[in-house]
């Protein structure tokens, strides 16, 4: 047991990878290129939407918060992943732990918020076109951003200062990242209360996300079929097919590894490749995904490589003239 006044200083160690000798240089390359390509899509999208004043509308906005979350999210596992696959060492300090627990709970958050926020905007968009300039002002996109981040940052850091008065008895963990269920595991104490308030945001944002999204596309399905413009109804479906995709997707990849957690029938292998793949595939995929499905974007990222091309042919001619 180690008593609060050491506890910030307790090393524990995660579940080992279980890499042989010859697999663990092809894993770090595999697992660099992979976090690399996170990060280059994700900030792909971020700078497309900040650089082009075409895409400062409320949609892009918000849609901005999603590869800065990922980017976020796919941060709080790689760095400390490939530290331990290189020195095959998955040691780490408590504090340590803990913010890698907080952030990664953080980022689960916010994309249910953000998607949300971004269903309620497609609704407005859609069922009420002529009023949408009055409701997804400036002021109120401000305040739908600050207030989702706040609430958000509130309800996860109570969260985790629920953990703090515990006293650590074991200092394995049998998982691949710290979560804060898997932190529960590892105190002496009676964790109810945690348990508890963890269920209860878990439901929250599932409930509410799930509630707002199916209340908002059933009301926007019902306008397209009304809708006698094919054209305007043919964008309102793709755009809204997008987000769906990546919601439900998101949806699967964050209910079961926190739901396996507390159940005992879950495999422990299937449980922990669970646990980093919300990690992994949404940050991949939801770059992908606004990149190449959502015709404005795609287009901006388009033009911008062309003018780079003919940058470097125009140079690269001058050059030659001047050398000539």
């Amino acid at each position: 047991m180690y008593p609060n006044g050491s506890v910030f200083s307790v090393m524990l160690t995660l579940h080992s990878l279980e890499l042989p000798q010859a697999s663990i240089y092809p894993a770090f390359i595999a697992g660099t290129a992979t976090y690399l390509t996170i990060l280059l899509c994700n900030l792909t999208i971020v700078v497309t939407i900040c650089e082009n004043r075409n895409l400062h509308k409320p949609m892009y906005i918000l849609l901005l918060n999603l590869p800065i979350n990922d980017t976020m999210g796919a941060t709080s596992l790689f760095p400390q992943l490939l530290h331990s696959i290189w020195s095959q060492d998955r040691s780490i300090s408590y504090p340590a732990c803990l913010f890698q627990g907080f952030i990664i709970h953080l980022y689960g958050g916010a994309s249910h918020l953000i998607l949300t926020a971004m269903a309620f905007d497609r609704y407005i968009a859609i069922c009420f076109p002529l009023r949408y300039g009055a409701i997804m002002t400036t002021s109120n996109l401000v305040k739908i951003i600050t207030v989702m981040w706040l609430i958000n940052f509130i309800i996860i850091f109570v969260l985790f200062c629920l953990l703090m008065p515990y006293k650590i008895c074991q200092t394995y963990m049998a998982e691949l990242v710290c979560y804060n269920p898997s932190l529960m595991k590892i105190m002496c104490e009676d964790t109810t209360v945690n348990n508890i308030y963890g269920l209860f945001i878990l439901c929250s944002y599932h409930c509410i996300s799930l509630s707002v999204v199916a209340f908002t596309y059933i009301h926007i399905l019902i306008t397209c079929v009304t809708n006698k413009q094919t054209d305007a109804k043919i964008k309102a479906l793709q755009t809204c097919g997008t987000h769906l995709v990546v919601f439900l997707f998101l949806e699967f990849n964050t209910f079961f590894p926190l739901i396996a957690h507390r159940s005992e029938s879950v495999p422990a292998h299937l449980r922990r490749v669970f646990s980093i793949s919300a990690l992994i595939f949404p940050p991949i995929v939801n770059p992908l995904v606004y990149g190449f499905k959502t015709k404005e974007i795609r287009q901006k990222i388009v033009n911008f490589f062309t003018r780079k091309k003919n940058s470097c042919k125009n140079n690269d001619s001058g050059y030659v003239r001047i050398k000539g």
